[in-house]
């Protein structure tokens, strides 16, 4: 590339590199207790807003600062459970139409740990193990289909780390 080619100028690099950004919709999806709220704060603190029904306590207040992230560009996390594909659509969608690169994060927990877990609370109240369960009956897998940029499963393992993997392919239609 020749001094005068726009690319290979420093200016240039760095106004392709700002053109190329796209700020980041993290999507969590999983039952409580999985760790989710964990991983957001080792994770995503120090570059994304937190959107969360318990913090937030209406849908008014959550589509507000879903809307100013949006609005102002600003990276952010949809921290709840989300296990109906139609909840993360709310989030997806708009996201995708503002220009933002998408990402899903499924919590993979069975019962038996998230219960264990939900018992072992200390940071706030426990869920009523019938909800828990009521809401691990609802889950539906999140499938690269539902517009995911990347899509990844996390195992929180015994020693309390987090193991993030590649979601696999979507199966195929019957």
């Amino acid at each position: 590339m020749g001094e005068g080619d726009a690319r290979g100028s420093r200016e240039g690099r760095e106004m392709a590199e700002r053109k190329e950004w796209r700020p980041e919709a993290v999507v969590f999806c999983g039952v409580q207790a999985a760790g989710k709220s964990t991983f957001y704060r080792e994770r995503f603190f120090e570059t994304h807003v937190r959107i969360n029904m318990d913090m937030l306590k209406t849908r008014r207040r959550e589509t507000l600062l879903l809307e100013a992230c949006l609005l102002g560009r600003q990276p952010f996390v949809a921290d709840n459970t989300n296990v109906l594909a139609a909840d993360r659509a709310r989030y997806i969608g708009p996201a995708r139409a503002a220009g933002f690169r998408v990402s899903g994060y499924f919590f993979r927990a069975t019962p038996r740990e998230a219960i264990a877990r939900n018992k072992a609370r200390s940071d706030k109240p426990s869920i009523p193990i019938p909800g828990l369960l009521g809401t691990y009956k609802r889950l539906e897998e999140p499938r690269w289909s539902e517009g995911f940029d990347a899509l990844y499963t996390v195992t929180l393992t015994a020693a309390g780390i987090y193991l993030v993997e590649p979601a696999p392919p979507d199966p195929p239609p019957i």
